[in-house]
């Protein structure tokens, strides 16, 4: 428990710094850090594991450490690097000044994510109760593990889909901002096939990657033709909510998540799962159910968006940041 704290406080202070370089466009560093938390990662790891004896102990740890090395690398950039002089300032309360339209972003962004995250671990919850708990809930946390490893690529392309637009609808550019969803939005419609088909491809293999038993594996090799259809699910919503971060709709994106996935997925899910006893599958269903749902009204709301209208807002939200506190 320790160590996974630790790790938490390290992973909030690095989305900190690592939005900090996003919002100039700033690729560079965070490349870099990755680099070399992965280069310290593997040995470190191996050695806590292996040689010291640790298990799973050990591997907390070195997620712990390489965390807080990511962070250190930042700062450090972020401390002494060219690019950040003219964004580097001291703190000070004036950083304080405008907390309360942070917060009114803030918490409906954190609810966005914690809205869809809390939706699957629920359902690994309920596996619980069904027959067989053991192989259900391992099933489902492989499931899990893999739809959340292949969900960083359309989540790294949300991310700079959100950066672009909230840059262009600062700057006063809509079409470039309407520009930018498109080109996301094709991006990921040639990622979200390409890495669904090669899923499919290789369904016998994803669960000997996680366990050596028949049982186990073989089940995962049957829920993977529809772990193929959640990632192109999970591929639109990962950039269209890229988009909504960087339009300021958190809001709206917390209700889409709280209706889609509490009031049309987790039924789903409990009507499939238990009554049609399609049991982990039928989980797995609802959670698409879901997924669907909030793509289609993510959807909506993006093609209606009066991007001059937006812009406009944009800029209102800038100068109120610049008026001087009376």
């Amino acid at each position: 428990m320790g160590f996974h704290s630790g790790s938490t406080s390290s992973h909030s202070v690095a989305q900190c710094f690592s939005k900090f370089l996003q919002c100039q466009s700033l690729i560079f560093p965070m490349v870099l850090s990755s680099m070399i938390t992965l280069a310290v990662f593997i040995p470190l790891c191996w050695f806590l594991v292996y040689k010291v004896g640790m298990g799973n102990a050990g591997a907390a740890l070195s997620v712990s450490i390489c965390d807080w090395v990511e962070v250190i690398v930042l700062g450090l950039y972020i401390k002494f690097s060219p690019s950040c002089e003219k964004t580097r300032a001291p703190l000070t309360w004036e950083a304080f000044k405008g907390i309360g339209s942070f917060m009114s972003l803030a918490v409906p962004s954190a609810l966005m994510i914690c809205l869809e995250w809390w939706s699957y671990e629920l359902l690994v919850l309920l596996s619980g109760i069904l027959p067989n708990p053991a192989l259900e809930t391992s099933v489902l946390s492989i499931c899990i593990s893999t739809v959340v490893l292949l969900y960083n690529l359309p989540y790294g392309i949300g991310t700079a889909a959100s950066v672009r637009v909230s840059n262009e609808l600062g700057a006063g550019n809509p079409e470039g901002a309407r520009l930018v969803v498109g080109v996301a939005l094709s991006i990921v419609v040639c990622s979200a096939v390409l890495v669904s088909t090669t899923l499919l491809a290789l369904r016998h293999f994803i669960g000997i990657a996680f366990s050596n038993e028949e049982e186990v594996v073989d089940y995962v090799t049957r829920m993977v033709p529809v772990l193929s259809i959640s990632v192109i699910t999970d591929s639109f919503q990962g950039v269209l909510s890229g988009v909504s971060r960087g339009c300021g709709w958190q809001h709206l994106g917390a209700y889409v998540n709280l209706g889609a996935f509490y009031l049309v997925g987790i039924p789903v899910a409990l009507f499939f799962g238990f009554t049609m006893q399609l049991r982990g599958m039928g989980f797995w269903i609802g959670m698409i159910a879901g997924g669907a749902t909030q793509v289609t009204l993510l959807s909506v709301i993006t093609a209606t968006t009066k991007w001059d209208k937006m812009a406009d807002k944009a800029k209102e939200r800038v100068f109120e940041d610049r008026l001087p506190t009376q």
